[in-house]
Order: structure tokens, then C-alpha cells, then sequence
């Protein structure tokens, strides 16, 4: 190797050892390492030279869950190691269990040397235990609130022809506090998939009149004390989005009405077409929203539930609507309330 490159490799090894949570590492051969990071004992805990030494102490390291797999990958040849993705679980030496991402590739020499492996291993613990919490979570919010609120809401109806009219407006309020909770629900699954999916989500053509018309239909029937009101006509265009498109009306809607103190919520709906995009906006007569929390509102550069927005609902509008490549704004509505807008790509 000449001097120039092995005083580069030199260089980037010693820039790697400092990377926090990560473990760089070359194959040379079946079972050998030319190289192994100081990261790799951080995530390990096990120091490098043991390990370079001694091939065997890394498998043991293994959880043996997924040992077997491991031992298969180790007694390759280098050429069938390229391009791999995998997870792996390790246990360190106090017991500890961590989760660990490897990527592999090929570093092509041009001497006639056998061909060189390089992986990096990325500690993501953190990143596994948020998601276990996340999916614990979505199984109790379907399963357990979810049957349980409708059970109530299932009740509820069956005393309506028992109650009098000194009680029907209690039972209404009763009833409709309860389909809110299961809608609820329905929000929270549909975030905790958007954190929690292997895959993002495809965006592909989606239509616009008749998603948003049905959405329309179902916000009336689910608030008939308000009135929602279609300005103008909605373009039969296709819009750059994906299957969960509607809730993005569905939650734009809600809130239009849910935070409304009006005696009687109005919600207008229109459309504007433009270059390449068409513009959906929602508007409602209700308190409107402060100055100072029109950034805030959608959980702008917050995370998750503990964000400062009115709720879960416009967190996920702006997840969703970002991930079509879209754009969701507030303004004043006038003379009171709010004007929601979302710019979607059109597709031709």
C-alpha cells in the first residue's frame, strides 16, 4: 500500500475512534478483522484487542437468539458479505442487552489484495425501547380503551328510550364524549404507526374530491350541531399523498369544530387551484388562535405526545402532509376563528 493511502487510512481511523455510539470495523477474511474502532468496546464492552484476537469472544457476545444467524454470516468469504443490512442483539459482560444496526460494504482494493469489508454498528437501544414503549402503548390504546369506550357507548344508546327530556341532553353530551374517546383512539393509532413503522409510508397519486367529500359526509354526521360548508367546488385532481391522506382532513375538520365556542360551529371548505398544487382550506368561526402559537400549534420542533400544540391531531396533519412534500399553515380567520391551509402537489 503506498504511503498516501495508508497514511489516509491512517487519518480515518483515528477520526472514527472518536465517534460516540458506533463501531467501525474491516473483514479480511472468513472469522478476521483487519480493523475494529474504539467504539466497539463502548457498545460491547469488551476491549478491541481481544475480540481482534479472538474471534470467538465476539460470537459469544451474542444474544443467542440470534447467535446461529451470526455464526452463518462470520464463515463467509468477504465477496458474499456486500451490501448487508441486519440487527443484531449483543449482551456486554455485566448482562446488559443492547440492540445494534450493521451496515456492510466493499472496499475494492487496487493491489492484488483479497477484497475488504468494512461495517459500521450503530448502538440503537434507545431507539428499540422507544419503540417497544410505542407499540405497548398503541395495544393499549386499541384494545383496552377502545372496546372499553364502546361498550359504554353501547349502554348509552340502549337508555335512550328511557330517558326523559329533563335527561335527553346529559345522554347526548354523554354519548358524544364518547364517540370523541374513540376517535381519539383512532388518532392515536394512526401517530403511534407514523413513529413506529418499519417503512415509510409510499406516497402515490390519491383522489382529492372524493377523499375529501368523504370525510365531509362522515364530520356531519359525527357533529350535526354544526354546519360545514363547501365554497366553491372541489377539483377532481389526483394529490401527491398515501392511505392515510383522510385523516389529515379528518383531524383539520375535528379540530375546527372541537375547539369552536360558537353556539353554532361553522366550517367552510374550499379549494384553490395553482401551478403544480392545489390549496384546501379550512376555516371556522371559532376563538381563533394567538399569535405566538401559530408556530407551535402543529408541535413544530417538539416530539411526540409532550408537545405544546392543542393535540396529537395536528402533530400528525403536519407529519403527514410534510411526508407528501406538502405544507400546512394557520392564519386569522375573519372577523374570528382560524383558517387552516394545506398545499398539496397535484399530479398529472
Amino acid at each position: 500500500m503506498a504511503d498516501g493511502q495508508l497514511s489516509q487510512r491512517e487519518d480515518f481511523r483515528s477520526l472514527v475512534d472518536h465517534l460516540d455510539g458506533v463501531a467501525i470495523w474491516t473483514v479480511t477474511g472468513p472469522g478476521e478483522f483487519g480493523y475494529v474502532s474504539s467504539g466497539f468496546e463502548e457498545i460491547w464492552g469488551i476491549p478491541v484487542d481481544t475480540v481482534v484476537n479472538d474471534v470467538s469472544r465476539l460470537v459469544e457476545s451474542v444474544h443467542p437468539a440470534d447467535r446461529e444467524r451470526f455464526e452463518s454470516m462470520m464463515a463467509r468469504p468477504p465477496d458474499e458479505l456486500t451490501d448487508m443490512e441486519y440487527e443484531l442483539r449483543i449482551v456486554r459482560p455485566d448482562g446488559e442487552v443492547r440492540w445494534t444496526l450493521t451496515r456492510q460494504f466493499t472496499l475494492e482494493s487496487e493491489e492484488e489484495t483479497p477484497t475488504e469489508i468494512i461495517g459500521v454498528s450503530t448502538d440503537i437501544t434507545e431507539q428499540k425501547h422507544r419503540e417497544h414503549e410505542l407499540e405497548a402503548l398503541n395495544r393499549v390504546v386499541r384494545h383496552d380503551i377502545r372496546n372499553d369506550m364502546q361498550i359504554i357507548l353501547a349502554w348509552a344508546e340502549m337508555l335512550e328510550d328511557e330517558v326523559g327530556p329533563s335527561g335527553r341532553e346529559h345522554l347526548e353530551k354523554i354519548l358524544a364524549s364518547g364517540e370523541h374517546v374513540v376517535e381519539l383512539t383512532e388518532i392515536a393509532r394512526e401517530y403511534l404507526e407514523t413513529l413506529t413503522g418499519d417503512e415509510e409510508l409510499p406516497v402515490s397519486p390519491v383522489p382529492l374530491q372524493s377523499t375529501l367529500e368523504n370525510e365531509l359526509d362522515r364530520r356531519r354526521e359525527s357533529y350535526p350541531e354544526a354546519e360545514f360548508v363547501v365554497v366553491g367546488d372541489v377539483p377532481d385532481v389526483e394529490v401527491q399523498g398515501n392511505e392515510m391522506l383522510p385523516s389529515v382532513f379528518r383531524n383539520l375538520l375535528n379540530n375546527a369544530v372541537q375547539h369552536n365556542d360558537s353556539d353554532r360551529p361553522v366550517v367552510e371548505i374550499s379549494c384553490e387551484r395553482g401551478e403544480g398544487e392545489v390549496t384546501i382550506s379550512v376555516a371556522d368561526n371559532g376563538p381563533g388562535i394567538p399569535d405566538d402559537q401559530k408556530e407551535t400549534v402543529f408541535g413544530k420542533g417538539q416530539r411526540g405526545l409532550g408537545s405544546e400544540g392543542t393535540g396529537i391531531g395536528l402533530y400528525l396533519v403536519e407529519t403527514l402532509v410534510d411526508e407528501y412534500g406538502g405544507t400546512v399553515t394557520v392564519r386569522d380567520n375573519e372577523p374570528t376563528g382560524s383558517v387552516f391551509e394545506v398545499r398539496l402537489k397535484t399530479v398529472e
